[in-house]
């Protein structure tokens, strides 16, 4: 059964939605794009050129298309601070629910939304792109498979030239006040690198700075470290301010260190390099190419594309997919501790803070219930 959509925010990233992400799964009748909705008038060109969108079926006030459109869900590809209004909304219409990362911009507001579409039974999914790209997917078999041992360390580098004005994703994250590289950047890394360590984090340490000669108001760069509960550690490396890109976007090194084997992702290619004692020995250097090449795995939707066929399949009674709301918590929390070690400068329990933020929300539901009362 096609799956009625309404996609919110058809600029910026939602012009990546009309052109490249929906494209595929309205070919195939995996989702009708029933409606758009966009503040700007001039962006909601990119839903009536690329998806054939009747201009009587483009909206500026998001409630008066799920009034007047006959939908089942809505994708939300907004920034985070509108999720919490634009959520409540569709649960007011009956309408389920797809947004882009993070699931909002702070712990609050994260705890408030899950909790609202959990009580009212909506289903909701978060694009975690990078996850589901098809060189991370194909790392993320490599290591599952158990053909090379336990995996206890996994590097991951995002490092670009950004750090003028409206080169890194747009200008509004260069107006953010603290940690744009955290909330909109490193959410995607650390939840791929902790997805393919595969526990909950136990712990997490994070330094984050902003070097006087960028444009950012916040953090454009930090360094996190992760223990996970099985013992693995992750280390990440995200800076926006390099004098030149050495990893970007959909380009970032993986490196993952087993038993029996190197993984390296580098650029979009998956190289294994096998242990070999006999080459034992702290001299030299191995190139990134230098070992042996593994086959990506085969596959006709990725990112987002498949994300958007996996909620669409879900809210037609399939399996829920792998990033709904409850289960980005995890990520969630991981990305808001690391900002709290960055601001404290110590190691966090991921666990406890999540905890911790739990029950701060339950006591704040029932201070304003009771003052309702």
């Amino acid at each position: 059964m096609t799956c009625r959509l309404i996609q919110i925010g058809t600029g910026n990233q939602g012009e990546a939605w009309c052109r490249k992400f929906l494209p595929p799964n309205v070919e195939d009748g995996t989702v009708e794009v029933v409606a758009a909705v966009d503040v700007d008038e001039r962006a909601l060109a990119n839903a009536v050129d690329a998806l054939s969108i009747q201009e009587e079926r483009c909206y500026t006030d998001a409630e008066t298309a799920m009034r007047e459109c006959d939908a089942d869900a809505v994708a939300l590809v907004v920034p985070p601070k509108f999720r919490p209004e634009l959520v409540s909304l569709a649960v007011e219409y009956d309408l389920d629910i797809l947004a882009e990362k993070p699931i909002a911009d702070s712990m609050a507001d994260t705890l408030a939304i899950v909790e609202l579409v959990e009580a009212t039974g909506t289903k909701m999914g978060i694009t975690m792109t990078h996850r589901f790209r098809q060189d991370v997917s194909s790392l993320r078999r490599q290591l599952q498979s158990g053909e090379h041992g336990p995996a206890d360390y996994l590097y991951g580098r995002y490092a670009v030239n950004a750090r003028s004005r409206g080169s890194w994703a747009g200008e509004r994250l260069y107006d953010l006040e603290k940690h744009p590289m955290l909330v909109d950047g490193a959410v995607h890394h650390l939840d791929l690198l902790a997805d393919m360590a595969g526990d909950r984090v136990e712990t997490v340490f994070c330094h984050s700075w902003n070097p006087p000669y960028s444009d950012f108001a916040g953090d454009p760069n930090a360094i996190v470290q992760v223990v996970m509960e099985n013992g693995s550690t992750v280390v990440y490396e995200g800076l926006n301010t390099a004098a030149t890109t050495f990893n970007g976007w959909w380009s970032e090194h993986i490196r993952a260190n087993c038993r029996d084997a190197s993984l390296v992702l580098n650029d979009g290619g998956l190289w294994r390099f096998p242990y070999d004692r006999s080459a034992e020995g702290c001299l030299g250097h191995t190139g990134t190419t230098d070992g042996i090449r593994v086959d990506l795995e085969r596959g006709a939707k990725w990112g987002n594309t498949r994300l958007i066929e996996r909620f669409a399949e879900w809210c037609n009674g399939g399996e829920p997919m792998e990033t709904t709301a409850r289960a980005s918590l995890q990520t969630m929390a991981l990305v808001f501790a690391a900002i709290e070690s960055a601001e404290t400068g110590e190691s966090i329990d991921v666990q406890e803070f999540l905890t911790g933020q739990i029950e701060l929300h339950s006591a704040d539901s029932f201070d304003r219930s009771s003052d309702a009362d």
